[in-house]
């Protein structure tokens, strides 16, 4: 389903939103103070504007109320970027997105309306980390403080051709496989218990980061 969407600063986080929401057909309003950058994306979002965000009146007559979800993106600039989630709030934006710098901004970007908080450089270096230290988890993805989305290639032999059931998976490492991906065009959605799993397959599993890092290792 199409929708609206408003990124507020233009910068590499906020130019790489902008552009990945477009490609997949949704609205987006891209605001900048910077006519640079704005012109940049003329061409790319629905509609591009040269504007001050943290001015309220701008912000009102830009109709941000009216859209689904607005993406605060703002860069350095900790205080506009606390001012600018806080005036979304008040005007009554259904869904906020704030991008902090430190885990003390993320708490106050929550305390002033954001609804969810993304902390893209510590996040990818989180990513980055994991790939690094294992030949088996293909991706690694922080969904909070203890929990995780993780990809696991298949590599232990105890795991080949049984089935979700004949391992106790959901017993013995306390993870949920939400899909299975086989090949390079096969993806099997919240498998059934009696869901063979073959070598290679690679297990896309959610739960606690330990019970993550010790499946990881059994595959070792």
């Amino acid at each position: 389903m199409r929708k609206s969407f408003v990124i507020i600063g233009l910068g590499r986080f906020g130019g790489s939103v902008c552009r990945t929401l477009v490609e997949s057909d949704q609205e987006v309003l891209a605001i900048d103070s910077c006519e640079d950058r704005v012109n940049e994306y003329m061409n790319i979002a629905t509609h591009a504007v040269v504007a001050n965000a943290q001015d309220e009146t701008t912000l009102r007559s830009l109709g941000l109320r009216n859209f689904d979800h607005v993406i605060i993106a703002i860069g350095e600039d900790i205080q506009a970027s606390i001012l600018v989630t806080l005036m979304a709030k008040e005007m009554g934006v259904p869904r906020i997105t704030a991008k902090a710098q430190n885990e003390y901004h993320a708490r106050v970007l929550e305390k002033v309306g954001a609804d969810f908080v993304v902390h893209p450089e510590r996040d990818m270096g989180v990513r980055i980390a994991h790939k690094l230290t294992s030949n088996t988890m293909l991706d690694f993805i922080e969904l909070s403080e203890d929990y995780s989305l993780a990809e696991v290639k298949v590599t232990a032999k105890k795991f080949f051709n049984q089935t979700i059931e004949g391992v106790n998976f959901r017993r013995h490492y306390n993870l949920t496989i939400v899909a299975i991906r086989r090949g390079k065009h096969e993806l099997i959605v919240s498998p059934p218990a009696n869901q063979m799993i073959l070598e290679d397959d690679v297990l896309l599993v959610v739960g606690n980061n330990q019970d993550v890092d010790f499946l990881d290792n059994q595959m070792n």
